[in-house]
């Protein structure tokens, strides 16, 4: 008999859904392929971020389908079909350079492949675990979506240089859908009541937290408390998003070719971020963590300002990326652990893709007003004060958060 280095089946889950993350990364690759799109096809302007933007807006509404089907018919057969869709659109786009495929390819196609393995990590990981590790398993299983760029800027390049830009999607599309569906394999659901152990520490933090009421996604998009938290993701998320989009360009003006290192120790602080803050909220609250986060991040925000600017040395800058990063994957971990202890795990699959929503409207719509303003002033200094307002009015708005025994 084969002895499992895991004390519980759930572990097993949540590294599946950790390794499922990693591939979903898939997402980073249009930033890292851009120059060569651009080369290759010609493409100019709003061209060369339509297939990006709405691969992010697809990925989260299809969160919404995705976690419906995952809470009816498991997470196996859910994130499988992720990886059908994902090896879909990949294949697709390796054929041809036509505007209109890449945006169906890359767009729609891979943007719901990602929405649906996305969707089914998280969920399935969570119902093995106590309420006292809520936060602490949310950030390790979405800490692999925010770690892909370390590997994937490094892997993007050879293949670059070896294959060519169509025969690279083509080896990504296969190599990210063989990932995404063996992993699914170990994607389950606990056996009707199930009870996770707890320690002893772990029984005390628990009986901290109230017995949650398990609502459907028609109850709670009737409640203010999801329109507060929609519109407190939708600030964390967006204003995160807008500098990871941009962190290259401004690195480039005071590390030139160096840039990319940046955008690694960006996204190590995104990953670290994810799973430091869950288990932080885990001690002292989910409300708290946030609160310490968006108060952060607007500080960030506006020291931002005069080291984007070039006032400083490269290591300010490096530092400035991580910190930044971090401060954005904490609401990756924070919003799924909100969604369960508000709502409860029965229909999380849903109602968290229903809050994921603002993830996508948040970076879609704060990445255009980051746009206008650069064209218009020149730099990033307006984006920097917006997303710093931003994130102060979300601090305060942090108190409405309905108390979870905190």
């Amino acid at each position: 008999m084969v002895t499992s280095p895991f004390p519980s089946p759930g572990w097993r889950v949540a590294l599946a859904g950790l390794g499922i993350n990693l591939a979903l990364g898939v997402l980073y690759t249009w930033s890292l392929f851009k120059g060569a799109i651009e080369k290759d096809f010609g493409w100019k302007g709003d061209q060369l971020n339509d297939p990006y933007a709405l691969c992010c807006l697809v990925f989260a509404f299809a969160m919404i389908l995705a976690g419906r089907l995952q809470d009816r018919i498991g997470p196996r057969i859910t994130a499988t079909i992720g990886g059908v869709l994902l090896a879909a659109g990949m294949l697709l786009i390796s054929t041809t350079n036509n505007y209109t495929l890449w945006v169906l390819g890359f767009g729609v196609l891979v943007g719901t492949g990602i929405g649906f393995g996305y969707a089914c990590a998280t969920p399935a990981a969570l119902k093995w675990f106590p309420k006292a590790k809520t936060g602490l398993v949310a950030g390790i299983v979405v800490a692999g979506f925010g770690l892909a760029p370390v590997y994937l800027a490094p892997l993007s390049e050879i293949l670059l240089k070896d294959f060519g830009l169509l025969k690279s999607m083509l080896i990504l599309g296969v190599l990210f859908a063989a990932i995404v569906i063996s992993l699914s394999q170990l994607l389950k659901n606990p056996p009707a009541r199930y009870v996770a152990e707890l320690t002893s520490s772990e029984n005390i933090i628990a009986a901290s937290h109230p017995v949650v009421t398990e609502l459907s996604p028609l109850q709670i998009i009737s409640q203010g408390s999801f329109w507060l938290l929609w519109l407190l993701y939708f600030i964390g998320a967006g204003a995160g998003l807008m500098v990871i989009g941009s962190i290259s360009g401004m690195a480039k003006k005071s590390m030139g070719t160096s840039a990319f290192v940046a955008v690694g120790v960006l996204a190590i602080g995104n990953a670290l971020g994810r799973v430091i803050a869950g288990s932080l909220s885990d001690r002292i609250g989910r409300r708290m963590t946030l609160l310490i986060v968006f108060l952060a991040q607007a500080i960030l925000m506006f020291a931002a300002i005069p080291v984007t600017n070039g006032a400083t040395t490269p290591v300010v800058l490096v530092l400035l990326a991580a910190l930044i990063g971090a401060n954005y994957g904490a609401n990756l971990s924070l919003f799924p652990s909100i969604t369960k202890d508000l709502w409860g795990l029965k229909n999380f699959g849903m109602n968290y893709g229903l809050i994921f929503t603002a993830w996508g409207v948040g970076g879609f719509v704060l990445s255009r007003v980051t746009q206008m303003l650069k064209a218009s002033s020149g730099n990033f200094n307006s984006s920097f004060m917006v997303a710093g307002i931003l994130l102060i009015l979300g601090s305060l708005l942090t108190s409405g958060i309905r108390r979870e025994g905190k």
